[in-house]
């Protein structure tokens, strides 16, 4: 069964919606006419975002600004989701740590773990009992290829997004017959502009600009590949390349060579990691 047709009732969720992936996502779903709900902090650039779209496109938009970190916003936005007609969700939103975990905010890692890993399963549980029972949905999971393997020194974000990929993946088998659509993207490197070299982060130093991404393909690729009901989709040379490594190279080799590149990372976002802002 294909998705939902876009329609005046239905909406389709995007988290993270206020940059990168999940910005490039709700134009292009917008482009497609799905009327929206766009979900992260920065209220004001989501109103830009939502007045463009409803200019361009002529859809419905509605602006919800939630921490989805903090456990009783991911709450009440779960309660109001579960009330409407969600046709499609984007679990998008995510954030990053890099370094030794020892000297990392212990409290900003259980944050990471709450948006990465508790939003994600709240908001799925939400809105997928309604598309089973309409007998049609899409829900779109950005995982990451560092979940496939371990990554020292981005301990936290790699074992958040192993759930990610380990759930997306569990979860289309059980609704296969049941008419809705689960697909992980799986990138690696993403970015929507090439910075300058005086305002370039380290992940933009150290990975090749070859390799990366735009965010507005990315969201282009991931959305057909929803369409299609496609498990995977693993977009650029690096992502693909870490996917092999993490199911083929023995991880007691690999690990600390992979540990030795990210700690030179610092604080910097995440290689495909998608933003909560």
């Amino acid at each position: 069964m294909a998705l939902p047709a876009p329609s005046p009732t239905a909406r389709a969720v995007v988290t993270g919606a206020s940059s990168g992936i999940g910005m490039a996502l709700a134009r292009v779903l917008a482009q497609r006419g799905h009327s929206l709900i766009l979900v992260a902090r920065r209220a004001e650039i989501m109103e830009a975002l939502a007045t463009e779209l409803r200019t361009r496109h002529g859809v419905q938009v509605q602006v919800r600004p939630t921490d989805l970190s903090d456990a009783s916003d991911t709450a009440a936005l779960a309660a109001e989701l579960a009330g409407q007609e969600i046709s499609i969700l984007c679990n998008n939103a995510g954030i990053a740590t890099f370094g030794p975990i020892s000297g990392l905010d212990p409290e900003y890692e259980r944050a990471q773990v709450r948006l990465n890993v508790n939003a994600v399963h709240d908001l799925t549980l939400a809105v997928l009992p309604q598309m089973v029972e309409r007998g049609a949905g899409g829900i779109l999971m950005v995982g990451s290829a560092a979940g496939n393997m371990p990554i020292p020194n981005n301990a936290t974000y790699a074992a958040t997004k192993a759930f990610v990929n380990t759930f997306s993946e569990s979860l289309r088998v059980e609704v296969k017959d049941a008419g809705v659509h689960v697909t992980l993207l799986a990138p690696g490197p993403v970015r929507t502009t090439t910075p300058d070299e005086a305002e370039a982060s380290t992940v933009d130093k150290a990975v090749p600009d070859f390799l990366w991404h735009s965010s507005d393909r990315v969201a282009e690729i991931s959305l057909d590949a929803l369409a299609r009901n496609k498990m995977r989709v693993v977009p650029g040379t690096l992502s693909k390349a870490m996917s092999v490594a993490g199911g083929y190279s023995p991880r007691a080799l690999a690990a600390p060579i992979i540990g030795h590149f990210y700690r030179n990372l610092g604080d910097a976002p995440a290689p495909g990691g998608s933003a909560q802002d």
